[in-house]
């Protein structure tokens, strides 16, 4: 049976760690639009080539309203997850509303601003990394510093104090996992969170500070412009979630893949000068990069000469497109010199990131 006739589980398992699956060239060759077949028994239709993915992400008929009516469900028990939650629809999903609300947060992410946080945030890291030498021998990179420093530093952006980043940190693994814990713990979790942040919301409006939501705050309420207080507690549990599991993952996987071939790793380290194009490269070469992009089809649309039918949920594949050898050359390869690097792991869609 050819590919274009098979239906495939997804995601699709890999025999190595830091390897691709070897579906994905044969499917961006061969069966570059595929049948597959969700976690949750549900069909989708996977992308796998660069440019298919490229030209939907940037495709408004591509949405992120994956609870659309006919929409394929990702998981058995998306119910239990965050982003099937009433908090989930506060901030809207697409549109001018949601390009406001990315206006008023966006302004916060000065390039000055970032340049103010970076002492803070290396102190941060070389705590984390003094604690796990103190330890000693066997250290564990993701829980000694993969995991609590993107959330040590969301907290700083969000005022938050150093005595609650162990809770935030609790919070942000409960209200991703659609397998790993059970619905009461996950809505109990949220609750907490939903209390703790509006306690705090309040406070910073008797005493703001130079953080992210003492900012917004500043901005006013809806008739002003600004957010109303359910669309804040909603901003800081979207980067909490959105910013912590993804960034905790890569410290981990990049330090895999720079040590998989020491050459590489005591170049990095005889040149700083690399981290940047290392770290871009890195994010392409992610053959682990999660789930993959799920998008529900509005309207009809088209895809390597395929026709998609209004209410297709599609899947891209960030993690195959990256890998794809029309697009990059020695894709396969680790290159800490590659630039320019067109990868599409950040790539946001337009009007609805």
């Amino acid at each position: 049976m050819s590919l274009d006739e098979q239906v495939l589980s997804y995601p699709i398992p890999s025999d190595a760690a830091l390897e691709p699956p070897a579906e994905w060239a044969e499917l961006r060759g061969a069966c570059p639009v595929a049948h597959v077949k969700l976690p949750s028994g549900d069909p989708a239709t996977l992308l796998t080539r660069y440019e298919d993915v490229k030209r939907l992400i940037a495709d408004p008929r591509f949405t992120a309203l994956l609870d659309a009516p006919g929409a394929a469900r990702l998981s058995d028990n998306m119910e239990r997850g965050l982003f099937n939650s009433d908090m989930a629809h506060v901030i809207p999903h697409a549109g001018e509303e949601h390009q406001h609300w990315r206006r008023l947060v966006g302004k916060w992410f000065t390039a000055k601003r970032m340049a103010a946080l970076r002492p803070a945030m290396t102190r941060i890291a070389d705590d984390l990394i003094d604690g796990m030498v103190e330890r000693g021998a066997p250290g564990d990179l993701k829980a000694g510093l993969g995991f609590p420093l993107p959330v040590y530093v969301i907290c700083d952006m969000l005022g938050v104090p150093a005595a609650d980043r162990d809770r935030f940190a609790y919070w942000s693994d409960t209200l991703l996992s659609l397998t790993g814990y059970g619905k009461a713990e996950i809505e109990a979790a949220q609750a907490e969170f939903v209390r703790y942040m509006s306690g705090h919301v309040a406070a910073k409006r008797a005493e703001p500070g130079e953080d992210l939501l003492s900012e917004l705050i500043a901005a006013g309420g809806p008739e002003e412009g600004g957010l109303s207080d359910v669309q804040l507690l909603a901003t800081g549990m979207v980067l909490l979630v959105a910013g912590h599991e993804t960034t905790a993952n890569m410290i981990g996987k990049m330090v895999s893949m720079l040590l998989a071939d020491r050459g590489r790793w005591e170049r990095l380290l005889a040149d700083p000068s690399l981290i940047r194009t290392a770290v871009e490269e890195s994010l392409r070469l992610d053959a682990n990069a999660g789930f993959g992009l799920p998008r529900y089809l509005g309207d009809e649309a088209e895809a390597a000469g395929t026709v998609l039918p209004r209410g297709t949920t599609v899947i891209c594949s960030i993690a195959a497109a990256n890998r794809d050898e029309s697009a990059f050359e020695s894709a396969a390869e680790m290159d800490l010199t590659r630039s320019p690097n067109p990868h599409l792991a950040d790539v946001r869609p337009p009007a609805r990131a």
